[in-house]
């Protein structure tokens, strides 16, 4: 269920840029709307984001683009809390594929969902990369 992860030449070179500024492993690299999404081995998000941010801010300068740097982990609980940082939850469920998300408050219940639950749809794909889920879901 999982999706098979393809990369276009383009992907490819920011891969490579990536890691030639930045020295951390890389898992993966993905585009979203504008945004470019990197997602790092656990334990290299500190390398990856550089001193006081200087390797974010100079990516994003040299692609011209937004840049997102998330740690990967095998738990599918603390990847997804990863992706949403710095949005905080209260608790995080799974039965049965779908997972459920408890936020703290309505505010971040709205950030989580988004306008015609976009961001939740994304997150759901973002999500879905990597792990077996059904969907998300957020209370």
């Amino acid at each position: 269920m999982t999706l098979k992860i393809s990369y276009d030449v383009n992907m490819m070179k920011f891969m490579s840029m990536f890691q030639t500024l930045t020295k951390a492993n890389l898992k993966d690299c993905f585009a979203e709307e504008g945004m470019l999404v990197f997602v790092v081995q656990p334990g290299e998000m500190g390398r990856a984001i550089g001193k006081n941010a200087s390797n974010v801010r100079r990516l994003s300068d040299m692609l011209k683009r937004k840049i997102k740097i998330v740690e990967f982990n095998e738990k599918v609980f603390e990847f997804i809390k990863n992706l949403i940082h710095p949005l905080k939850l209260m608790d995080i469920e799974e039965s049965e594929g779908i997972i459920t998300l408890t936020a703290i408050d309505s505010k971040t219940r709205g950030m989580l969902i988004g306008r015609a639950a976009e961001n939740l749809r994304r997150l759901e794909n973002q999500a879905r990369r990597y792990f077996e889920i059904k969907e998300i879901k957020v209370q």
